[in-house]
C-alpha cells in the first residue's frame, strides 16, 4: 500500500533496515525439506533472554523483553514489517488520508477491525476491547510508564463492533505508528470482558497469566526460570507453524552463550554486543545484526539538587568520555558510534550535526571552574543494569575515563526490573534515584523522541527519566509533531538534535544493532526495527 504523504513519516528505507547475516553454516535439506539438525526439537522454539520480565501485561511493560513477549499473546492495531513499512495487524487497513482513515484536518483517525477474531478463552473481540484498553492506559490508577500519543486523544467512539474512531485534540504526526502501534511503548490490546471490573490493573492475575488474541496462548510462568506458550489454533492470521515456545530467563550472558553452543536453545534474544565476537564464531549458528532506532548512552539526572543539574558539568562529562574507543572495545563492530539519538537510517537524521568532542583537557578545566579539584572531588552515583557483560564492562571503562578528569563514579548494579521499573513500582530511573546511569533505549519506527525529552513527559507521565526540561526543546518538539509533512518535520528534528548536544541530558555512545543468534533450522525469522515477534505465526522450526 502506498501511504499518504502525511504518514510516510513512519517509513524507513528498506535497503537500510534489512538484516545482515554472518556466521551461517548451511545444512542440507533445511531450506526445503524435513531434515533438521539432530539437536532441533521439531515445532518447539527454545529461547533465552538475559532481561527478566516483571509483568506480562502489555500496558504495564517497561522493558523490550516485555514488549517482545507481549506480542506472542496480544495484538496491536497496526504493526511494522521487516522493512519498516506500516502494515495492518488486528485492523484491516492502515489509516491514511488517501483512504479516508485520517480526516483532512488530521484530527480524526478511524480503524476498521477484523471480523471473527476471538480471545483465547473463546469470547469475541470487538471495538469495545480497544476502547477499554485505551481507557486503561489513561487510568491514573494503572502504572503505565508512558501515555505519549494517547494523551492527545479527546475521545474514542465505537459506532459498531468493528469500528474505532479516535478524535484528537491536536494533530499528531506519529499517531498511527504510536497508538496501538510499534512505538517505544507498543501496547497490545486487552480483554474488556475479563478486566473491566478492576479499578487498577497493577496487581491482578492477568498480569502473570495473560489471555489475548495473539498467535500463542500462555501456559505457565516459573519465576526466575521460564515462561511457556502453546500455539493458538484459532489465530486470525492462520494457525502458527510453531506448536510450543519455551522462553528461558537467563540473567547471565555466559550461560546464554553456553546454551547456544550446546544447542539447548534456538534463539539467543538480543545478545549483547560484547558477545558478538564469540557468537559469530560458533558453528551451526546464524547471527543477524538488526538495525533499530536505539542507542546505548549515559543518562544524566537534571533534577534540581543533583550535581548533574548543572549544564556545564554535564557537558564536561560528555567531553571526558571517549565514545569511539568504547564502541570499538565493547561492540566489536556491532555498534556504530553515535552523534545523537536518531540513527542514520531514519529520514530525520541530520548528517551535519556537530557533537561535543572527546576533550579531557577541556573537561578538567570546566570542572575546575565549577569548583571541583583533587582536594574537592566530584563523586557521582552510577546506576546500571547488571545482567550483561557489556554494561558491566562499560561501567569499568567509563569509571576509568572519568577518573582521569577528576570524577569518581560509584557504581550501583541492579536487576533490569528494578532500574527500569515504572514510577509506581519505585523504578530507579523513573524515581530519579541516580546521578548518572548507563542507559539502553529502543524507540519506535517514527523519529519522534518527545517521550524522552519534553517537560510534560517527566515521570510519572512518561519516559523523560533524565527530567530534562527546556522551553526551546518543547517548542521544537511541537513543530515536529504538529505537521504530517516530512519537509516541515525534518528541520524541527535538526533543532532537537542540536539542543540535545548543547544541553547534554544524555551522552549518546553508540547506535544499536540488535545481535540475534539463531538455530539455522529456524525459518521465517525477520524482525522488524521495533519488535522481533511481530510475525512469529509465520516462523517454523
Amino acid at each position: 500500500m502506498i501511504l499518504a504523504r502525511a504518514f510516510v513519516v513512519a517509513l524507513v528505507a528498506t535497503t537500510i533496515v534489512a538484516c545482515t547475516r554472518v556466521g551461517t553454516t548451511p545444512v542440507a535439506g533445511t531450506g526445503s525439506g524435513p531434515q533438521r539438525h539432530p539437536w532441533t526439537v521439531p515445532d518447539t522454539l527454545r529461547v533465552a533472554s538475559a532481561l527478566v520480565p516483571r509483568t506480562l501485561n502489555p500496558i504495564l511493560g517497561t522493558q523490550t523483553v516485555e514488549a517482545t513477549l507481549a506480542r506472542l499473546t496480544t495484538d496491536v492495531l497496526v504493526t511494522v514489517d521487516a522493512h519498516g513499512r506500516l502494515v495492518p495487524d488486528i485492523a484491516t487497513t492502515v489509516p491514511t488520508q488517501a483512504n479516508g482513515g485520517i480526516s483532512a484536518d488530521g484530527l480524526t483517525v478511524t480503524y476498521h477491525l477484523r471480523h471473527g477474531v476471538k480471545w483465547h478463552d473463546g469470547a469475541p473481540f470487538t471495538s469495545r476491547d480497544v476502547k477499554f484498553t485505551f481507557d486503561a492506559i489513561m487510568n491514573k490508577n494503572n502504572d503505565v510508564i508512558s501515555r505519549h500519543g494517547y494523551d492527545v486523544v479527546d475521545r474514542v467512539d465505537t459506532p459498531d463492533a468493528w469500528t474505532v474512531v479516535f478524535h484528537l485534540k491536536q494533530r499528531f504526526a506519529p499517531f498511527v505508528a504510536t497508538v496501538f502501534g510499534d512505538s517505544d511503548s507498543p501496547y497490545g490490546i486487552l480483554p474488556a470482558h475479563l478486566l473491566a471490573t478492576y479499578a487498577s490493573l497493577n496487581d491482578v492475575p492477568y498480569d502473570a497469566a495473560p489471555i489475548g488474541t495473539g498467535p500463542f496462548k500462555f501456559v505457565s510462568w516459573l519465576r526466575g526460570d521460564r515462561i511457556e506458550f502453546v500455539r493458538n489454533d484459532d489465530f486470525f492470521g492462520g494457525r502458527p507453524k510453531i506448536k510450543r515456545i519455551v522462553w528461558r530467563l537467563v540473567p547471565d550472558e555466559n550461560t546464554e552463550i553456553t546454551l547456544l553452543r550446546t544447542h539447548e536453545i534456538d534463539w539467543m534474544w538480543e545478545a549483547q554486543v560484547t558477545a558478538y565476537k564469540t557468537i559469530k564464531a560458533l558453528p551451526d549458528t546464524t547471527v543477524i545484526l538488526q538495525p533499530v532506532n536505539g542507542y546505548v548512552g549515559m543518562m544524566m539526572n537534571t533534577m534540581p539538587g543533583r550535581a548533574t543539574a548543572n549544564r556545564a558539568l554535564r557537558r564536561a562529562i560528555v567531553m571526558g568520555i571517549d565514545r569511539p574507543r568504547l564502541a570499538r572495545d565493547l561492540t566489536d563492530g556491532a555498534g556504530v558510534v553515535a552523534t545523537g539519538d536518531l540513527p542514520p537510517f531514519l529520514w530525520a537524521f541530520d548528517p551535519s550535526l556537530s557533537d561535543l568532542p572527546y576533550d579531557p583537557v577541556a573537561a578538567r578545566a570546566e570542572l575546575a571552574t565549577l569548583g571541583y579539584s583533587p582536594a574537592r572531588p566530584l563523586v557521582l552515583d552510577f546506576a546500571y543494569e547488571n545482567s550483561t557483560i557489556m554494561l558491566r564492562s562499560l561501567v569499568v571503562q567509563v569509571q576509568s575515563q572519568l577518573a582521569t578528569i577528576g570524577i569518581e563514579l560509584r557504581p550501583r548494579g541492579q536487576l533490569s526490573s528494578t532500574i527500569y521499573g515504572g514510577y509506581a513500582a519505585g523504578g530507579t530511573l523513573a524515581r530519579g534515584h541516580y546521578d548518572v546511569a548507563a542507559y539502553e533505549w529502543v524507540a519506535g519506527i517514527d523519529p519522534d523522541d518527545s517521550a524522552q525529552f519534553v517537560c510534560a513527559n517527566r515521570p510519572p507521565n512518561g519516559y523523560n527519566e533524565s527530567f530534562y526540561c527546556s522551553p526551546a526543546m518543547d517548542a521544537a518538539q511541537a513543530r515536529a509533531l504538529g505537521s504530517y509533512d516530512i519537509a516541515a518535520r525534518k528541520p524541527a528534528y535538526a533543532t532537537i538534535e542540536s539542543l540535545l548536544v548543547a544541553d547534554a541530558p544524555m551522552d549518546f555512545l553508540w547506535w544499536l544493532r540488535n545481535v540475534q543468534a539463531i538455530n539455522p533450522d529456524l525459518h521465517g525469522f525477520d524482525p522488524n526495527p521495533v519488535v522481533e515477534t511481530w510475525d512469529i505465526a509465520n516462523w517454523s522450526i
